[in-house]
């Protein structure tokens, strides 16, 4: 029996997120910032439709045939998204993490059935911050297994479809959610997927709306390449790598924003007490940009930002102290 109201599987309850007006953090201010919920998909996170997207074409492409395995570098979001996918549709996922990240992201993976692949961290690293050199031991790790066991690999940060997920989704939503009323957009960048697609289907449909990218305030390598980079070691998991992602599109950026762990941690403690949205770092660091933009802007202006995971896979870490 068939119901119109009933979803497929899990993978169709991905995408369509809330956006919400963060009106008691903006009390006072000129600007008004909204943030779009993803924890709401299925994985906890934004990378659910990338995770869909990439795997959606590479069973199109043939690249991806039935029974396969996926193999993926992550810092556990496009992983978990992967896994989540992957349960549905009957392939195994091994996810490949540095041992920096929480330990709620791993147990996530395994509990959803995919294997983990532990990289220990690179010397000098402090564990629970993933820095540009723990990242080239697990893209290491990854090419490794991709070849000995014959694997589809996602690679997030050069796969196409990684942005197309969010021009074709993130960005057309937030563009029908405020009626394409907006005038600006802020996200970190880490493979750059949410920011590049979301800032293509917004700049479209109104070339003057103003993207800006955030980066960890001690790793700038966007904004002022090396010479901002004063320590690549930050808690803002998934982002701040020191590198310049493969798809990233300059002319898309109209300023750069910079957000310190602290003002990230505070900012997710304040979404969590004020707006009772209980999020993680990157989804602090985005709000934290999104205010700096509303201290300073005209009287009425709107900001959009994403709020990118649940609180829930940072509850072992200092964000959430016991």
């Amino acid at each position: 029996m068939a119901f119109d109201s009933v979803l497929p599987s899990v993978v169709d309850a991905i995408g369509s997120t809330p956006l919400i007006a963060l009106d008691r953090l903006c009390a006072g201010l000129p600007g008004r910032v909204l943030g779009k919920l993803e924890f709401y998909g299925p994985g906890g996170s934004v990378k659910d439709r990338v995770a869909r997207q990439v795997i959606d074409d590479a069973e199109a492409s043939g690249a991806l045939k039935p029974g396969g395995t996926v193999v993926e570098l992550t810092s556990g979001n496009m992983g978990t998204g992967l896994a989540v996918v992957c349960a549905v549709r009957g392939y195994r996922m091994i996810a490949v993490m540095s041992a920096g990240n929480s330990i709620e992201r791993r147990r996530m993976l395994e509990s959803l059935g995919a294997v983990v692949e532990l990289v220990p961290q690179a010397i000098g690293s402090i564990p629970g911050q993933v820095s540009g050199p723990d990242l080239e031991l697990v893209e290491i790790r990854k090419r490794e297994l991709v070849a000995e066991l014959g694997a589809f690999c996602p690679d997030q940060f050069n796969n196409p479809s990684a942005v197309q997920a969010h021009e074709q989704t993130t960005g057309r939503e937030i563009l029908a959610q405020t009626g394409g009323k907006l005038d600006a957009f802020v996200a970190l960048v880490g493979a750059g997927g949410t920011f590049i697609g979301t800032a293509r289907a917004l700049k479209r449909a109104n070339p003057a709306i103003k993207c800006y990218p955030v980066e960890p305030a001690t790793a700038r390598f966007l904004a002022l390449g090396s010479d901002g980079v004063t320590d690549p070691r930050h808690k803002l998991q998934g982002t701040g790598y020191v590198l310049t992602p493969p798809l990233w599109q300059p002319e898309l950026a109209d300023g750069f924003l910079a957000v310190n762990d602290a003002d990230a941690i505070d900012t997710a403690r304040l979404l969590a007490t004020r707006e009772g949205v209980f999020a993680g770092f990157s989804a602090g660091a985005n709000v934290a940009g999104a205010l700096q933009l509303a201290r300073t802007c005209e009287d009425g202006t709107v900001i959009v930002t994403v709020i990118c995971d649940t609180g829930l896979k940072y509850l072992s870490t200092d964000l959430w102290p016991a």
